[in-house]
């Protein structure tokens, strides 16, 4: 199945070696429609909290 010139252009970020679309490793298993490419890090994301963040907000 052929891809549009179009439609590359568009998630050439998200694009992999392989051709196939990679998100960012945390937003792998995410259900949630706001994924991040692999290639950019991972800065603020509204529905991600860390183990470690939620540790600190209960000590302090």
């Amino acid at each position: 199945m052929s891809r549009s010139k179009k439609w590359r252009l568009e998630w050439a970020f998200f694009l992999g070696e392989n051709g196939r679309r990679r998100y960012n490793k945390i937003c792998k298993g995410c259900v949630h429609p706001c994924k991040q490419s692999f290639r950019a890090v991972l800065i603020a994301c509204p529905h991600y909290q860390s183990a470690r963040a939620k540790k600190c907000a209960d000590r302090g």
